[in-house]
């Protein structure tokens, strides 16, 4: 699908050549935190403010948001400053009450946004809209709790589908097992696919969900920014410690503008003369690295053959298990990470395994596999 009529998320005059920010806390609490919170992020020049009105929780017990009260709150906050309002919404409820009440940007979480019934239950009320009103709402679509990167742009698709033209994504990172320094690890490597194949859609970044920890987000917004990321998307509360919902993650409003207005904006785009040749230098030896990688599986290929005249098994995962901790052992001295070894290692391992099962099934010896 190609998308090829988009509109501007918001109009030209908000944020310029600035990043887009949307800002506000995890959870509406009550009346007065959300004007406290709204009046304290105007003051500090904040356009749009975002709070959680239904909040799915991972268990049950937990503070689930507010529901469709707190949506009169935000209408409130938007009479007293002003500014933009933006919530989430998990289905077709969530999305009439929103933009009844008045809500300008809705955003589909990264539980809603793993389930393509709910996402095309959404789409489809949202094509219900009257034309003016649907041509309005800005829609933001967070990355699946999975890297799933074809789920992601699929749930894109559906909503565009539906008509809605002022359309975004926001990375919010990936949930993993075990202990992380993110609370979910970004994997920046599929937000920047997701640009590459879509560029005309604009990608927002959400440190506070993938940091988990309030002095992360200074140095995960930066490095969204220097990546060409469109805006951030950032929890802010007046008192965070005292929060119902993902206290950690949140921010006073000061310290929010203290952080955006420390960040870098790098909008010199200009190919410079040394920065060619670097670039010369990456394409050699991507070139080389291709090369080298076409050696290894030339090799495999004769292993795939031994293996088959002596009846011996493809995967040996003793000997896997010992060179691939030997492996990520020798790149940690390169300054590699082991988080990058143990991908591309696992990635070779398998294209090798796939070589070595085609020759094992070739009844003819000298066939190669097909590429």
């Amino acid at each position: 699908m190609s998308f090829t009529d988009l509109q501007p998320l918001f109009p030209a005059d908000l944020f310029g050549d600035n990043p887009i920010i949307l800002a506000g806390p995890c959870s509406a609490e009550s009346e007065s935190q959300i004007l406290e919170a709204a009046r304290a992020l105007s003051a500090e020049g904040i356009k749009i403010f975002r709070a959680g009105v239904w909040k799915p929780r991972t268990k049950p017990g937990g503070f689930e948001g507010i529901g469709s009260p707190a949506l009169a709150w935000l209408a409130k906050a938007k009479e007293a400053t002003g500014m933009l309002t933006a919530t989430e919404v998990a289905n077709a409820r969530h999305l009439e009450e929103a933009v009844a009440s008045g809500i300008d940007v809705i955003w589909i979480g990264a539980r809603t946004s793993a389930n393509p019934f709910a996402v095309q239950e959404i789409a489809d009320a949202i094509a219900q809209l009257p034309a003016e009103r649907r041509d309005s709402l800005a829609v933001l679509v967070k990355n699946p709790v999975n890297p799933d990167l074809e789920l992601w742009i699929g749930a894109l698709e559906r909503l565009y589908g539906a008509g809605v033209r002022r359309l975004g994504a926001i990375h919010r990172g990936f949930s993993s097992y075990g202990k992380h320094l993110y609370r979910n690890p970004p994997k920046w490597r599929i937000p920047i696919e997701l640009h590459r194949r879509l560029p005309e859609i604009p990608v927002i970044c959400d440190p506070s969900h993938i940091g988990g920890k309030r002095e992360l987000i200074a140095p995960l917004s930066q490095q969204a920014l220097d990546m060409n990321f469109d805006g951030l998307i950032i929890e802010s509360h007046c008192r965070p410690d005292e929060a119902l919902s993902d206290a950690a993650q949140q921010l006073t409003p000061s310290s929010l503008s203290f952080i955006l207005h420390s960040l870098k904006r790098h909008t010199d785009t200009t190919t410079t003369e040394s920065l060619g040749v670097l670039r010369q230098q990456i394409d050699r030896l991507d070139t080389e690295l291709l090369e080298l990688l076409a050696k290894r599986m030339r090799v495999a290929r004769d292993i795939g053959r031994y293996k088959r005249e002596h009846n011996m098994p493809v995967v040996q995962l003793g000997r896997y298990n010992d060179l691939m901790q030997k492996r990520v052992d020798d790149g940690v001295t390169l300054d590699l990470s082991v988080d990058f070894l143990r991908n591309i290692l696992a990635a070779i391992h398998e294209e090798s395994v796939r070589q070595q099962l085609e020759i094992c099934s070739n009844d003819n010896e000298g066939e190669e596999p097909k590429q």
